[in-house]
């Protein structure tokens, strides 16, 4: 039996982007047909709610975070990074225990990001926090940017 691969929820159809904006992502629903997958919405589970206020990386990426180096700032000022980090911890401990070993993730986002993050206003390549730790942990990552047209993860 196949594995599940975690997905970014917002990218299959749950109202948890930042905006609260509904953002399906058809690629990703070709790509997740007869397989299992698990939404997750790192954000929400740290307890943020929808919408939110926009955040970004003060002083580094979301590996920098893991290391102590960097935080997560939302527009208005407030530090989140503890909540994002306990979360994907607690996440990742969830992939474990489901054998998880793929997750396709939403770009950009300050948990999820996989090639592309921002840190103040300017996009830079880095990871977001979820990703990088996924990462570190042997678990492999794809942006929905990865996904080929047809739906095949590369």
């Amino acid at each position: 039996m196949e594995t599940p691969l975690f997905v970014s929820a917002c990218l299959v159809g749950f109202r948890c982007r930042y905006d609260g904006e509904l953002r399906t992502n058809e690629r990703v629903l070709r790509s997740l047909e007869n397989r299992g997958w698990i939404p997750v919405c790192p954000e929400q589970y740290a307890g943020l709610p929808t919408p939110r206020a926009p955040m970004a990386f003060a002083g580094g990426t979301g590996r920098d975070v893991l290391r102590g180096m960097a935080r997560v700032i939302q527009q208005e000022g407030q530090d989140v990074t503890g909540r994002l980090v306990e979360a994907s911890h607690a996440l990742l401990r969830w992939a474990r225990s489901w054998g998880i070993r793929s997750a396709i993730l939403k770009e950009r986002s300050p948990s999820c990001g996989v090639t592309q993050v921002y840190v103040g206003e300017r996009r830079v390549g880095g990871m977001g926090v979820f990703a990088a730790l996924l990462w570190e942990a042997g678990i492999h990552v794809f942006s929905e940017e990865q996904i080929r047209t047809g739906g095949e993860i590369p």
